[in-house]
């Protein structure tokens, strides 16, 4: 825990330890003397949350003081002993830290930050660990000082640096079985005070609709985050997660509530090598038919692995006229296409 570079903690078993730096997984020499005293570990670690874990509840997530996840699993549901997962977040990463790390470029994020200031709604999506909550943390610096912001989350990881920003996380239920708070009640409460953005951390359920019905009744400008491997699987996932409500609502219905409250799909990455990039970036346009339109206009284009085993690859742009400039225009944000133009064109498809 004390060394910075180490992002995630992983105990398979008191024997084996493998933590996560730089974005690649290495096994350690360290381990518990026996099963026993790694169970009171987690028994400590998790006591001062007010979770409990025993065998009739046997998981349990949690977060620690200095905002690091945990998530533990116990027999009977680990078949080959405890497992405790801890991912810890370092120092909080500014748009000049991802341009030298190479995730982004500044064309891309000026394009972004444009569409932040436009009050466009957008999603991060990604898979496990690829990098989006650090992302929605940086496009969250271009968000103005005089609003008012209201953030929810499953765990609380998000630092906005804005004076006016309201936290809220959901809570689940005590040793009784009571009092669980779900995303989806603090979203509809969001709605009762007075925001100016909604940013929910991660949609994983049936807050989704309440998030879509938010954007399309005048809070524009919201922010999200979802687990998805691509732009459209990210669109589909919404749509699942509506029907999780158990409406029995049209899938056109769902579809052209998506279609009208998302404006961007940002998909973030962790490639072979273990770095986290921006990937695509892709604007929902509207409807043909049942189907919800896209259009990508930028992309990150992968040539192939150097002999240190780097990715390398360039971002390209793809030519299309982004459907948002209008927008930029109609409130008054100032944005220069030509500074997509100076990426590579991007290669033709066909």
């Amino acid at each position: 825990m004390a060394d910075p570079d180490t992002t995630e903690i992983m105990v398979n078993g008191y024997k084996t330890i493998y933590v996560e730096r730089f974005g690649i997984l290495e096994k350690t020499d360290k381990k518990f003397v026996n099963d026993r005293q790694f169970r009171v570990i987690i028994e400590r670690i998790v006591a001062p949350l007010g979770r409990r874990i025993d065998e009739a509840s046997p998981m349990v997530d949690g977060r620690l003081a200095d905002g690091s996840r945990i998530n533990a699993v116990i027999e009977p549901i680990a078949l080959d002993g405890a497992m405790l997962t801890i991912r810890r977040f370092g120092k909080r990463l500014q748009a000049r830290d991802l341009i030298q790390l190479g995730s982004v470029t500044q064309p891309v994020l000026t394009f972004l930050r444009a569409a932040v200031q436009a009050r466009l709604n957008m999603v991060i999506s990604g898979g496990t660990g690829s990098g989006k909550t650090t992302f929605l943390n940086v496009l969250s610096n271009y968000l103005p000082e005089a609003e008012r912001i209201v953030t929810i989350e499953d765990a609380a990881e998000l630092k906005l640096m804005q004076p006016h920003v309201v936290r809220m996380e959901s809570r689940p239920p005590n040793l009784e079985g009571r009092g669980e708070i779900r995303i989806r009640e603090l979203v509809r409460n969001a709605l009762r005070m007075r925001p100016n953005r909604i940013i929910v951390g991660e949609a994983r359920g049936a807050e989704a609709l309440d998030m879509l019905q938010a954007m399309n009744t005048g809070h524009d400008g919201s922010l999200t985050t979802i687990h998805a491997n691509s732009a459209r699987d990210a669109l589909s996932r919404i749509e699942t997660m509506v029907l999780m409500t158990g409406l029995d609502l049209p899938i056109r219905a769902i579809r052209e509530q998506v279609a009208s409250a998302i404006n961007v799909v940002i998909q973030v990455a962790r490639l072979r090598d273990g770095s986290r990039k921006v990937v695509s970036i892709s604007e929902v346009v509207g409807m043909e038919g049942e189907i919800v339109t896209m259009q990508e206009i930028v992309r990150y284009q992968q040539h192939g692995i150097d002999l240190d085993g780097k990715v390398i690859g360039e971002y390209q742009f793809t030519g299309v006229q982004p459907n948002c400039l209008k927008r930029f225009e109609e409130v008054g944000v100032a944005y220069d296409v030509r500074e997509l133009s100076s990426l590579r064109p991007a290669e033709s498809l066909w």
